[in-house]
């Protein structure tokens, strides 16, 4: 095994969960991939895009806004997210993330420890990334 891991926007693999859902994932690094005991991914919340409310059993899970705005709502509080903001969430916190602007949302989730989440995602279905997502995740 190599001393590092490496990605890039061409070469992630991206997944929805379930079809019916509003925001996909872009994976960076996972434990079936790199051996870890965290996810990090770029998270992207369509238009409208939200996701379910959940919590963490032992977990916590950070959040970046890259690009977009939204909401974040934490064991009934609410604060709007924008580019540059950070939220970080304590485990057994209910949350959502809900995309309440006019173009696509991107964060940099991370969760710690993995709690299953890169084994959901990976078993989701396949998205292609688009050129926006291409362009965003390039840092452009």
């Amino acid at each position: 095994m190599l001393p590092y891991s490496f990605e890039n926007p061409e070469s992630a693999k991206a997944f929805r969960i379930g079809p019916g859902d509003t925001n996909y994932f872009a994976m960076l690094f996972d434990g079936p991939k790199d051996d870890i005991d965290n996810i990090f991914v770029i998270e992207i919340f369509t238009v409208g895009g939200a996701t379910p409310p959940n919590e963490h059993a032992a977990a916590h899970e950070f959040f970046y806004v890259l690009e977009g705005e939204g909401l974040a709502r934490c064991d009934g509080k609410t604060m709007p997210i924008k580019k540059g903001d950070a939220l970080l969430l304590r485990p057994g916190s209910e949350h959502v993330v809900e995309n309440t602007g006019t173009g696509k949302l991107y964060t940099l989730t991370v969760m710690t420890p993995n709690e299953g989440f890169a084994e959901l995602i990976r078993g989701g279905e396949p998205v292609d990334l688009d050129a926006e997502d291409l362009r965003v995740l390039r840092g452009g």
